[in-house]
């Protein structure tokens, strides 16, 4: 059995956060360093690959994964208007939820943001920052490829058949070209996010007025001293490779690591040298 393999998962609960219940679930030993990974918009806390989750906790990690407002099996907030900051805010009360201090931080697109925002608001709770194919909001940075926006257009799946289908059709086009995809686990993990959240446009749209209310945090990560990698994709259509260079240059001593091939998701071929980026920069933090 290997390291991953064999370690130990703690299945999903709720925790209590202000005005919302986030759904979490853990990997790893309990007492050891954490970690709390912060997916993008519209997506849920399954959208971190299992596996991917088992190797970063296979290295000495707690590693947390949780919904965010409006995804998943958090709560909804249908008619409610709320911030960047909001969502931030909600990362740390999962952390004071779950008795933690500071934890590794590592974000992925909206992720990201939250994350960047985090370590601006609360910079004592953030140990070390992973800010993945993600932006500092600055104008102009990291947009979006016009071929995506059709996709946005579309009407709303209906069936679990119809969103598994939409979803391979987004990444066939936003997902990696120089990765292989594994469609059958693209499907099954699809299928498992439409039954968690049939209705996860509507969240989606509020969190990204979350987005286009959020102000160019770029002078702001300018005063943080956390330990910080930002990793991207070279063919990332959804958010283009500037976004992951305006930020590691918008954040004092930051390494960029980018990744050739790689789109706007997580493909297997890629994670060793993800979990070895990451893992570098929680060592520059004294991380295990």
């Amino acid at each position: 059995m290997s390291a991953a393999a064999a370690v130990p998962y703690h299945p999903p609960r709720m925790a209590t956060v202000g005005e919302v219940d986030l759904c979490y679930d853990a990997f790893g030993d309990p007492d050891a360093p954490p970690m709390l990974l912060i997916m993008g918009l519209g997506f849920q806390l399954i959208h971190w690959p299992e596996d991917f989750c088992r190797q970063l906790a296979a290295e000495g990690f707690r590693v947390v994964r949780f919904d965010n407002r409006d995804a998943g099996r958090s709560t909804h907030l249908p008619g409610r208007r709320y911030t960047l900051e909001d969502m931030a805010d909600d990362a740390v009360g999962l952390l004071d939820a779950l008795g933690v201090d500071s934890a590794h931080i590592v974000g992925a697109s909206l992720g990201g943001m939250i994350a960047q925002t985090m370590a601006i608001r609360h910079p004592r709770r953030v140990r070390s920052l992973a800010s993945l194919m993600s932006t500092p909001g600055r104008r102009g940075k990291g947009r979006t490829s016009l071929r995506v926006f059709r996709h946005a257009l579309a009407r709303p799946p209906r069936t679990e058949e119809e969103a598994i289908e939409r979803r391979v059709r987004v990444f066939s086009l936003i997902g990696s070209t120089g990765f292989d995809q594994d469609l059958d686990e693209l499907r099954r993990v699809s299928a498992l996010a439409f039954e968690r959240d049939p209705d996860a446009r509507d969240g989606r749209r509020r969190q990204h007025r979350a987005v286009r209310a959020a102000p160019d945090r770029t002078e702001a990560l300018h005063l943080l001293t956390v330990p910080t990698v930002v990793i991207h994709g070279t063919a990332d259509l959804m958010c283009h490779p500037s976004g992951g260079h305006a930020t590691a240059e918008a954040i004092p001593g930051a390494r960029l690591v980018l990744v050739p091939g790689m789109g706007h998701d997580l493909p297997r071929g890629a994670w060793p040298l993800l979990i070895r980026a990451i893992m570098d920069n929680t060592g520059r933090a004294g991380g295990r």
